[in-house]
């Protein structure tokens, strides 16, 4: 095998004055002044040469040029040939080609393909491929200047990340413009591509864009027979402002449709904008905006307004309707500092525009429409926080609409005022257990019901003070509460007849005509409410060693606990938060003064109750792998089984709670098990639960009133297999997430759905949820809710995927929003098909698209039901 020739010049041009003979010899160089003009060197491993001498015209920095077969030197001319795989290296450009030419005196380069005579054959191999400016050109024949930066090349090719294009002849006249004649442009990365655009002229502006006109478009070979008059490609992916491609089609109620149709505006790399618009030939129309921001670190977010006119039916037609309808929407989420927060999402939407307008089951099936907007602060060193939050709620059904706004809250961390900070937990006294917290809130409810407004503000102050030392095995925690809510309004009732010293007339009694009447009495007061507790808590483990078949033990962990609370009963005349009125027959009727207020009045019954809870807790713990010096010891939760009752003894009758028993279950990740059940222990007259237990009426100990099970999974074909994806991927996706620049593309404001693209990579997933409910209130009664959940996909093939999405009720017997995708990966294009065979959402599309994100618009649709003329 012939050795690598290297020949490296510095400030170059590089030129040898006089006559210089350099012989094989890699431990010293000769000099001869009697050798020809024309030197060939041969086997050489390394060669430097450098000269003083430099004019303005020289190219400033170092050329490195290698071959494998030889290096030739004209001097007097100033030329240098390679051959056989010969590479010259300039800066940021590369020339590999199996013959190259270098001019000194003009700085032009020409290369061209050497032939192989092997076989017998005479056959063109190593032809020029230059990469310069991190794209790489191909071609048969290449002149180039390293100088000027311009060149030619003919049967060139481009290939990029995710684009090229190629032409017989290509002309370089700049650093970033090229021209093409009889030139190609095309996102597949076929060899012979696929489906390409044609045309004879092009201009090619580097990492920018691409102009041609009178281009054809070649689907599998075959020209489209109408030519595109001209268009503008871009040169590299990503955002690129331009027009935005309708969408044709027809709908059975507003007749023929396009849609979509507008302009993209990608003004910088932190801001863009989208206008689009829909018209229907039956007279509907749409104007839709959407605007996005963002900025690493700190900012991101955007706004859209959209508002549509739409008519339902033929002109004349009595059942013709016509509505305008709108969606105004605001996501906004800026971190001010590392403690300050600020989240503003807002969406208000008319009532009938997700009817008319969307195709995704979500908003469709979605009767609240709800914004918020958070300001938050925290300070680290006290551990207190700030939240200021506004709400919104509206239902598109009935029109009501809620509001809190402002919604502010402070919290104080728990504080323990006579700690010293020296004290340990072994000498610790009593009193510096003492602590306290603080929750303030300040709320104002806007209320809009059937047109009525009605406003309800207050703030409200919690005061918890509690202790938690421990005594021996057990922790005690005694603990006081108080809360005090200010109101600026009451409510005062009373009945629209003649009263008397606070009591209805006798003798007019069977002639009135009661009613009661609510008012709202504006005045400042506050109520007042406290509760007492105590409780007492320890832990108790058991343990039952195996140390075979992986397993080191198994871990048993019983959590009793037992607490006392009591409340007093405000509803007593002393506290004044109760009024007693009397009807028209004089039986007194009592109401909280403060009840519709916002954060409701004071408890009217005495609360004096015990409640008793059993936790437990199953683990498992593995042996370590005596092979594996690194192996670990892993816990493993087996099951979780809690269990709670109380008893009040406060209450006049049944004063003792339902059983309430709950467990939870996981085994490994594949397999998530809930459940819980209530027990009574009294007995029931008809509807009516009695003061008398079951055990008395011999009907056993207890009665189980209501019983719940769910059981979910998701597996998928990579998670079982332990595969993830590559470094490469992850460090791509991390930094796309930390980018400044907005990630999306022009093309994804018009996407018909909002969905991810299929992973032909992950060969199935399946997401199962089963959900089982049995209520059985009283003896004579019950109600049984089942019903199975399915999200499933399965890569058919390597470029097949179906995705089947339902839910089937066992009791009704009946499937609801079912739904079915098929994906197909058709190389440089793309097939989906979504079908909802059922329910009041049915319909279908079915859509062939250009994969590449600058292509998608290029598509062919068609549409039925649901999908048919929606954004």
């Amino acid at each position: 095998m012939k050795k690598l020739l290297t020949y490296i010049f510095i400030l170059i041009p590089v030129f040898i004055y006089g006559n210089y003979n350099f012989v094989n010899n890699r431990d010293s160089l000769f000099l001869n002044s009697n050798v020809p003009d024309s030197t060939v060197i041969k086997n050489v491993d390394s060669l430097n040469i450098i000269d003083t001498t430099k004019n303005d015209d020289d190219v400033d920095a170092v050329i490195i040029a290698t071959a494998s077969d030889s290096l030739t030197f004209d001097i007097n001319k100033k030329k240098m040939y390679l051959y056989g795989s010969g590479i010259i290296t300039f800066k940021d450009s590369e020339l590999k080609s199996g013959k190259i030419n270098i001019d000194f005196t003009t700085n032009d380069v020409y290369a061209e393909g050497r032939v192989d005579t092997t076989g017998g054959k005479n056959k063109i191999v190593e032809t020029p491929v230059l990469k310069d400016g991190g794209e790489n050109y191909e071609g048969a024949r290449l002149k180039y200047n390293f100088k000027s930066k311009k060149g030619f090349i003919s049967a060139a090719k481009n290939r990029m990340t995710d684009v090229r294009y190629e032409g017989n002849k290509v002309k370089k006249v700049d650093k970033d413009t090229y021209f093409i004649e009889d030139g190609i442009y095309t996102t597949c990365d076929s060899d012979t591509p696929h489906t390409f655009f044609s045309a004879q002229q092009m201009k090619v502006i580097n990492k920018d864009k691409i102009v041609a006109k009178w281009i054809f478009m070649y689907i599998g070979g075959v020209p489209l027979p109408i030519p595109i008059p001209f268009a503008v490609f871009p040169s590299e992916s990503g955002r690129r402002s331009g027009i935005i491609i309708p969408a044709y089609g027809t709908t059975a109620d507003r007749g023929q449709f396009f849609r979509n149709f507008g302009y993209y505006w990608a003004m910088n790399d932190y801001f863009d904008v989208a206008l689009t618009g829909d018209y229907y030939t039956r007279g509907g129309y749409g104007l839709h905006s959407r605007s996005r921001y963002a900025k690493r670190y700190s900012l991101s977010g955007n706004f859209s307004l959209n508002y549509s006119k739409t008519f339902i039916g033929e002109v004349g037609d009595p059942t013709r309707t016509e509505s305008d309808e709108w969606n105004l929407g605001l996501y906004h989420n800026q971190t001010i500092d590392p403690t300050m927060n600020l989240v503003i999402n807002l969406s208000f939407v008319s009532s009938t525009y997700y009817q008319n307008n969307s195709s995704n089951l979500n908003e469709l099936l979605n009767q609240n429409i709800t914004s918020y907007a958070t300001f938050s602060k925290r300070w680290e060193e006290s551990g207190n926080s700030l939240s200021l939050y506004y709400s919104r709620t509206q239902n598109l059904s009935s029109g009501n609409i809620t509001e809190a706004l402002p919604n502010l809250t402070f919290n104080k961390n728990f504080e323990y005022p006579f700690r010293d900070e020296e004290s340990t937990e072994k000498n610790m006294a009593w009193y510096e257990y003492i602590g306290y917290s603080y929750n303030g809130k300040l709320v104002n409810n806007r209320i809009k019901t059937n047109g009525n407004l009605r406003i309800r503000g207050g703030i409200e102050h919690d005061f918890s003070f509690s202790a938690s030392p421990k005594l021996g095995y057990f922790n005690i925690s005694p603990s006081i509460s108080y809360t005090e809510k200010w109101y600026n309004k009451r409510i005062s009732k009373y009945y629209t007849y003649n009263i008397q010293n606070g009591k209805p007339d006798g003798l007019l009694k069977k002639n009135l005509n009661e009613k009661l009447i609510t008012e709202d009495i504006k005045e400042i007061n506050a109520v007042r409410t406290f509760s007492l507790g105590v409780s007492a808590s320890t832990k108790i483990y058991g343990f039952m060693p195996v140390n075979s078949f992986g397993i080191e033990a198994f871990r048993h962990t019983v959590t009793p606990s037992i607490s006392y609370n009591y409340s007093p009963d405000f509803s007593k005349k002393k506290w004044g938060y109760y009024e007693t009125i009397y009807d028209k027959y004089g039986n007194p009727v009592t109401y909280d003064k403060y009840g519709n207020e916002v954060f409701g009045g004071a408890s009217n019954s005495e609360s004096q109750s015990v409640s008793f809870s059993v936790g437990n807790l199953f683990e498992l713990k593995t042996l370590k792998d005596p092979t594996d010096t690194t192996s670990q010891a892993e816990k493993i939760t087996l099951m979780n089984i809690n269990a709670s009752i109380g008893y009040n003894f406060a209450a006049d009758s049944l004063k003792l709670s339902d059983l309430n028993i709950s467990y939870r279950t996981q085994l490994g990740d594949y397999l998530n098990i809930y459940g819980s059940t209530a027990y009574t222990f009294y007995d029931y007259d008809n509807r009516t639960r009695i003061n008398k237990f079951l055990s008395s009426q011999g009907k056993g100990l207890l009665r189980l009133t209501n019983f719940s099970l769910s059981l979910s999974t998701n597996l998928s074909g990579d998670k079982i297999m332990g595969t993830e994806k590559n470094s490469t991927d992850k460090k791509a996706a991390t930094e796309e997430d930390e980018g400044d620049a907005l990630a999306l593309s022009g093309s994804d404001y018009i996407a018909l759905y909002d969905e991810q693209p299929p992973d032909f990579k992950i060969p199935w997933t399946l997401g199962l949820n089963f959900n089982y409910t049995f209520s059985k209130p009283y003896p004579s009664t019950h109600t049984v809710s089942t019903n199975i959940g399915a999200n499933a996909s399965m890569s058919l093939s390597e470029k097949w995927k179906l995705t089947l999405r339902a839910n089937y009720d066992l009791e009704e017997k009946e499937i609801s929003a079912p739904q079915i995708t098929i994906n197909r990966d058709l190389h440089c294009w793309e097939m989906n098909f979504t079908w909802n065979p059922l329910g009041r959402y049915r319909g279908f599309n079915f859509e062939i698209r250009m994969k590449a994100p600058e292509l998608r618009d290029i598509k062919v649709t068609k549409s039925q039901g649901l999908y048919s003329g929606r954004r």
